[in-house]
């Protein structure tokens, strides 16, 4: 087959077995044998094994396993057997240490002890500490108190008049008399705030209330008395998605800065938020009259099949012909002041919708470059054109087929399947090529290839698996995961395309380096270890959600 992908038509997935065995010509000219230390008893331990005589002959490394990503665009995954052979063994290794508690307050106050000094003397060196120290801290420290501290180095806030208790930011009026929060240090602040040990009270006065990040409008929100759940819809304004791009936020009355602490209704509510502006954009789209007084899961299911209805009417021209939607969870700032992954640590989601040109170009005034816009989903329809042209067959059955028969890459015996978690609508699976090294990826076992031909318990089950795998991920130690959905455009309706939702981990020992750049993504264990390690965890988290 001329397409670079693992699946095939058997079921069976491919890929490629290296052995390396070469010989390599010593061009060195000199040697620089220098000593590197020495041993108790003063024996100096010299470089030369650096130095060899002669050519070398490499026959002894260990097995690479390269497998083409099941989608091409994604390149291809490289595993070394002498990293994954151990985590084979083990699958308690495939996981993230979680950091120990630290406290700046504490070292203050045994060094003020050890002298014999007032700990209120000590206490000011926080404000003399450097600026890459106190950021450091500032995203590191578990202790309340040092967080405190540094918050009201960052900003200024106001207070009840009877106590000390913070009640608000202060702030102060720029020009054309516009209010903003007097705030000394924004990288600090934003450090500190974000910081899952500072108080919540802090945290709700900081970053959470609607408004204190800037004006963004809210312009949705769903609400669960029940289960106390609340989350808003912003309007983002200012965004390089010029469509209309659009977030839902956890609310400022529950924290939700990890996802364990994040419920099933508020999953669904987040993703609610995304059906419900994307069904209301395409019913503006085809002019059908809708109430909007109630968008409950039932009437936007009722709204759904209305355009698909509408759909099917070939003269029904529409603008917006795809969806977006992404999760950035996971927030960090560096002492170098490299800020890394989402906008901050509070849950949030993000969406949109692309059209399939400009709107100039809709309205004849395109320039003669005009091109088709970019959606993420079209690489992978490209991709199942492909294959069925190749093959005559369906590429998604094909790669649930080559799924359900997995084997293991290394040949021995032990854990072989792939899924994670399965229900009577989706599939939670490791895909045989990652391109993280612990990517999780979810389809539906039904023909939807986007969110609206996924019918009300299709959507729901989708919910629930998002939640899983973002809260096994997180069992495992996973700080920040971008989570990615590629889906069929709108007006596609003949391709077997289907739903994608990929979750991609960002590890601290593979930050990416130009080897991802090249679309070659190295991985330290076998696919299928680490779906037998995230089935480790399953039956907890399906405990917690009840």
């Amino acid at each position: 087959m001329k397409m670079r992908t693992c699946i095939t038509p058997k079921g069976e997935f491919c890929y490629n077995v290296h052995h390396p065995s070469y010989q390599v010509k010593n061009l060195r000219q000199k040697d620089n044998l220098l000593s590197l230390g020495e041993l108790p008893d003063g024996l100096q331990i010299i470089n030369h094994a650096n130095f060899p005589d002669g050519d070398l002959d490499v026959s002894q490394s260990s097995t690479v396993y390269e497998i083409p990503n099941a989608f091409p665009f994604r390149g291809s995954t490289f595993i070394d057997s002498a990293w994954a052979d151990s985590r084979a063994q083990d699958h308690s290794l495939i996981r993230i240490t979680g950091p120990r508690g630290i406290s700046m307050t504490r070292v203050f106050q045994s060094w003020a002890q050890k002298h014999r000094i007032p700990f209120d003397a000590v206490k000011s060196f926080f404000e003399d500490l450097p600026a890459p120290v106190l950021l450091a801290l500032a995203t590191t420290s578990t202790d309340p108190q040092d967080l405190v501290q540094l918050a009201h180095m960052a900003c200024e806030f106001s207070f009840q008049k009877d106590n000390n208790t913070p009640v608000g930011l202060r702030y102060q009026l720029e020009k054309g008399n516009r209010p903003v929060p007097v705030i000394h240090d924004h990288d600090l602040y934003e450090a500190v705030g974000n910081n899952p040990s500072l108080p919540d009270h802090y945290k709700e006065i900081m970053l959470l209330r609607p408004g204190v990040q800037g004006p963004s409008e809210v312009v949705g929100d769903y609400a669960d008395n029940e289960q106390e759940t609340l989350v808003f819809e912003y309007l983002r304004r200012n965004s390089y998605i010029p469509w209309g791009h659009y977030a839902s936020n956890m609310s400022h009355l529950k924290v939700r800065y990890r996802v364990a602490d994040l419920t099933l209704t508020d999953m669904q509510g987040l993703r609610h938020l995304y059906y419900q502006r994307t069904f209301v954009r395409m019913a503006d789209e085809l002019v059908l009259g809708i109430s909007l007084a109630s968008m409950s899961a039932e009437n936007l299911e009722a709204l759904r099949l209305q355009i698909l209805a509408a759909l099917q009417n070939e003269e029904k021209r529409v603008f917006l012909t795809g969806s977006l939607w992404g999760w950035n969870f996971g927030f960090d700032f560096s002492p170098t002041r490299y800020r890394m992954h989402g906008s901050h640590q509070q849950i949030h989601q993000q969406h949109s919708m692309i059209p399939d040109r400009s709107a100039a170009e809709e309205n004849g005034q395109a320039a003669k470059n005009g091109a088709r816009t970019f959606a993420a989903g079209d690489m992978v329809a490209e991709v199942v054109e492909q294959y069925y042209e190749e093959t005559g067959r369906d590429f998604f059955d094909d790669y649930i087929s080559c799924i359900r028969s997995n084997r293991r890459i290394d040949g021995r015996q032990g854990q072989e399947s792939l899924i994670v978690y399965e229900d009577d609508h989706v599939l939670l699976f490791v895909p045989k090529a990652q391109i993280s090294q612990w990517e999780l990826q979810l389809i539906p076992l039904s023909r939807a290839g986007n969110i609206l031909e996924a019918d009300i318990l299709c959507r729901m089950a989708l919910d629930k698996a998002m939640l899983l795998a973002l809260q096994i991920l997180e069992c495992m130690g996973a700080k920040m995961v971008t989570s990615i959905e590629y889906s069929k455009r709108f007006t596609n309706l003949i391709s077997s395309q289907r739903l994608v939702y990929s979750f991609l981990p960002r590890l601290p020992w593979s930050p990416g380096s130009f080897s991802e750049a090249q679309h070659r993504f190295i991985c330290g264990h076998y696919p299928e270890d680490f779906a037998a390690a995230c089935r480790n965890h399953l039956e907890h988290v399906l405990k917690t959600l009840g």
